[in-house]
């Protein structure tokens, strides 16, 4: 039996601060989506590389089948960033275990489909790491 999670933020605050977080074309989205683009790299945002599974990437190639995951650092465990909530830790606690959980589980459903899949905490260098997306990409991609 799942352990029970609370259904309602610990404040006000906390209620406004987690609606205001987007779902996509994030600060850090767009940054990475205009590397790319100045590299000369097309793709479609926020598409579900195999329709059957509900997991939505941040920027998809469909020619080179790469999917590319942009990972928060609270969200996802960065292992330099994230911290620790201070009000409902075990519950943040358990939730990014599960985002990591299925992080791995979306990596691995897609490997198995031929897919290359690319995570880039938000932190990283848009540039850097638009390079690395590209020759995913050029991997991928028939000769």
């Amino acid at each position: 039996m799942a352990a029970e999670r609370p259904t309602r933020a610990s404040s006000e605050g906390v209620r406004r601060s987690m609606q205001a977080n987007r779902g996509r074309d994030t600060k850090p989205e767009l940054a990475l989506r205009r590397a790319a683009h100045a590299l000369g790299l097309r793709y479609r945002v926020s598409v579900r590389p195999l329709p059957a599974i509900r997991r939505t990437a941040d920027m998809v190639f469909t020619k080179a089948k790469v999917a590319v995951f942009l990972d928060g650092c609270f969200w996802h465990g960065c292992p330099e960033h994230h911290t620790k909530s201070a009000t409902n830790a075990d519950y943040w606690t358990e939730k990014v275990h599960r985002n990591r959980a299925r992080d791995a589980e979306t990596d691995q459903l897609l490997a198995a489909s031929g897919w290359r899949v690319v995570r880039v905490w938000e932190h990283e260098d848009p540039v850097a790491s638009a390079e690395r997306i590209a020759e995913q990409v050029r991997l991928g991609l028939p000769h």
